[in-house]
């Protein structure tokens, strides 16, 4: 069976007069495979609109490709022992085949290390060096005097400024997620050799953006009132401010060589080089490339992204190709996702936490009821979280039951009680009520998907398949085949024509399952009509195999792959420990042994607290100091005061000579920040009883350390340290 939504054989050109759309989804980088975050986030929402343009007739192509060039490609061919093409080339493979069977339907899936990206990406600098919008400088960068080499990001390591996380990357730290440039790292060390690097100056090539700010900010003006929301406010945080000059050269091998004598051993810097990977991709899709990419009047470019990207596609790319002179399509819509993360955590291929592409190919589950997962769960405007419980029910109480049963239900009926062929029809006002609300609903899909309101679109034609269920009750057709044949056969024939829209909505979303009702209906796909139409008509015969469309998936399966996916079995951390300031020091007004205290946390919140501590601290001794303050004991009043929270402290239980010490944290700690032990997952038990709960935890301090179940606790990846020594105790 046709889907009339894939990608044509034939090259697809624009057109002037007509519309035409140029859809791009983020390269996706080429050394990992990717997560159910990444294929929502940008391939899967682009396919959704891909396919809804083609039904609407618009002349419509949709480019992706892997990102092959960048240090990241480097250093994993070094891990593995081959070069930077065998990682591309193995790992493209993967990408291609994952995302075939997820079925996104690319007109081109290409990739960036062609020469076609050679020649425009240099093409596109030369024309910014001669237009004198870039600029060289020295800069101090880590050399490694063992590999002879100037370290590229990362190709450095070490241990992260902020959070004291011993294997920060020279870009990024994955424990604490800042940004970072590879002299920021404390003790930096080379990622070949381990040796530490000394500081070089090198020259560099800097793209000039405040030279481009004002042509960037007219394009800004101009095209982002339709973005969402959240590419408007991270693009507006770049160009609202002073833009700074970018530096657009690495020392790399393994990329897009400079053009330029002076800087012959130098290659683009991945973020100026891969947008342009979109235009290379689209060369090796057409020769006639430029009549999409330098088309600006009669072709509109829209691209998908997770919020990560967005400051390269709205300000380096366009910068680049503004200052370039020549005529560019320029971004007419963008739409970008926030974050999908895993249950309670990450994704992690590594410790095997989280569904990736090819996981989920191995489930048995088809790939479209992961898109209608994904689709119903995109997070648009907050992050979201994939569970198995919320992936069972969205597929058995929402796909199955409304869309899935309404199928099977409607045209087995057709099969059994007409012998398949639609009859004689005469509408009553009741018929034209329903046509004239699915209409409604229908021209609300049309808008929304328009608008590329991707989630929204999905809601809607889920609103239009429950009308349908609604008028199949309401009128009851079994009841009525005796009694009243002609209104029996008019309920199951409009509830057949809209079963055939609901197969053009859906298609979209789910081309797999839709092709199977066209199958059904013995009916060939169509383009979007102007409305509810009548398309299977008066003797027309639905095929003989009507089978579900849809399998419930069991709740054992859901334990199954939630076993399966969920990582390695960490233990458990119950403590909402966070650190807290305390601001104010009060005596109990009625209880000499206690103050009551003023704790503040994360967002200027203050909690009052009620501590025993005045026999062994002064309120000079406790006023401003950071310390762990319990969160999730059950709430208690002392002589009246309430106090909603517990400063955690340390005891070395000798009555002779007694010492109680507060737990403190460095001066510089977040408020708010999370206290933990490093390898246990954080499960703060809710309402704890002092005495049945927090008591019989296994909180010591042993040789100066302070220990849950023998583990250290510690903050940001730092243990954390006694007010005063104490080699052996207790906490409370």
């Amino acid at each position: 069976m046709q889907i009339m939504s894939a990608p044509p054989s034939e090259v697809v050109l624009p057109v002037e007069g007509q519309r035409n759309i140029l859809i791009t989804s983020a390269l996706p980088y080429v050394n990992n495979v990717p997560h159910l975050g990444n294929i929502i986030g940008c391939v899967l929402s682009g396919d959704v609109y891909a396919r809804y343009c083609r039904m609407r007739g618009y002349n419509t192509i949709y480019i992706c490709g892997t990102d092959e060039y960048g240090t990241a490609t480097e250093t994993k061919a070094l891990q593995e022992g081959v070069t930077p093409k065998e990682i591309c080339d193995r790992y493209h493979v993967i990408h291609r085949d994952i995302y075939k069977w997820f079925n996104i339907g690319f007109d081109k899936f290409g990739r960036t290390s062609t020469d076609s990206q050679t020649e425009i990406a240099q093409d596109i600098f030369m024309k910014l060096y001669k237009n004198e919008l870039t600029t060289s400088e020295e800069i101090e960068q880590l050399y490694c005097e063992r590999c002879n080499m100037f370290l590229a990001d990362r190709y450095v390591e070490g241990t992260c400024p902020h959070c004291q996380f011993e294997d920060a990357r020279g870009d990024q730290c994955d424990n604490c997620t800042k940004m970072l440039n590879p002299t920021d790292l404390i003790r930096p060390r080379c990622k070949l050799d381990s040796t530490t690097p000394v500081l070089k100056s090198t020259k560099h090539i800097f793209l000039s953006l405040p030279k481009i700010q004002q042509r960037l900010d007219d394009f800004v003006t101009q095209s982002s009132p339709i973005w969402s929301e959240n590419s408007q406010r991270i693009t507006n945080s770049w160009v609202k401010g002073e833009l700074k000059s970018r530096c657009i050269t690495r020392d790399l091998k393994w990329g897009t060589p400079v053009p330029l004598e002076e800087f012959k051993e130098k290659v683009f810097y991945v973020w100026f080089d891969a947008p342009i990977g979109y235009l290379s991709i689209t060369k090796e899709y057409t020769e006639q490339w430029e009549q999409w990419w330098k088309n600006p009047k009669n072709v509109e470019l829209v691209q998908f992204m997770g919020k990560d990207n967005v400051p390269f596609h709205t300000v380096i790319f366009p910068s680049s190709l503004i200052g370039s002179g020549d005529q560019y399509t320029l971004l007419h819509n963008l739409s970008t996702t926030e974050y999908l993360n895993y249950e309670s955590g990450k994704f992690s291929k590594s410790r095997n936490t989280g569904v990736f592409g090819d996981n989920a190919m191995g489930t048995g589950v088809p790939a479209d009821i992961w898109r209608y997962y994904l689709l119903s769960n995109r997070p648009e405007k907050i992050d979201s979280t994939f569970s198995w419980a919320d992936f069972g029910l969205k597929t058995n109480t929402e796909l199955l039951s409304n869309f899935g049963n309404l199928v099977n239900r409607v045209l087995k009926q057709v099969s059994s009680d007409l012998n398949g062929v639609i009859p004689k029809i005469e509408l009553n006002d009741e018929d034209r009520q329903f046509i004239a609300d699915v209409d409604k609903l229908y021209i609300e899909y049309l808008n929304d998907l328009e608008h590329v309101h991707i989630k929204d679109g999905l809601r809607t034609a889920m609103s239009m398949s429950k009308l349908g269920n609604q008028y199949m009750q309401s009128n009851k057709p079994w009841e009525l085949k005796e009694k009243d044949p002609l209104r029996f056969g008019t309920i199951l024939t409009v509830l057949v024509n809209t079963i055939k829209l609901l197969a053009t909505v859906f298609e979209p979303y789910l081309p797999e399952i839709t092709a199977k009702v066209h199958e059904q209906l013995n009916m060939q796909p169509t383009k979007y009509s102007v409305n509810f139409e009548f398309l299977i008509t008066e003797g027309h015969a639905i095929s003989k195999n009507i089978v579900p469309l849809i399998n419930k998936i069991e709740n054992t399966d859901l334990e199954k792959f939630r076993s399966k996916f969920s990582g390695p079995v960490l233990e458990e951390f119950p403590l909402d420990l966070q650190v807290a300031q305390i601001k104010e020091v009060a005596d109990h007004p009625t209880a000499e042994s206690l103050y009551v205290l003023k704790a503040e946390l994360a967002g200027g919140a203050v909690r009052t607290v009620v501590a025993g501590l005045k026999a062994t601290h002064t309120k000079e001794q406790l006023l401003n100091k950071k310390i762990a303050l319990l969160l999730n004991l059950k709430p208690a009043k002392f002589q009246g005061v309430a106090s909603e929270g517990m400063v955690v402290v340390a005891d070395n239980e000798n009555k002779e000579s007694p010492v109680v010490s507060l737990l403190l944290v460095a001066d510089n700690t977040e408020l708010g920040t999370k206290i933990n032990v490093k390898g246990m997952k954080l499960a703060p038990k809710p309402g704890m009883d002092y005495v049945k709960g927090f008591k019989k935890l296994d909180l010591k301090v042993k040789d100066g350390e302070i220990l849950f179940k023998g583990a250290p606790i510690h903050i940001n990846n730092q243990p954390l340290t006694l007010e005063k020594p104490i080699s052996t105790g207790i906490l409370r």
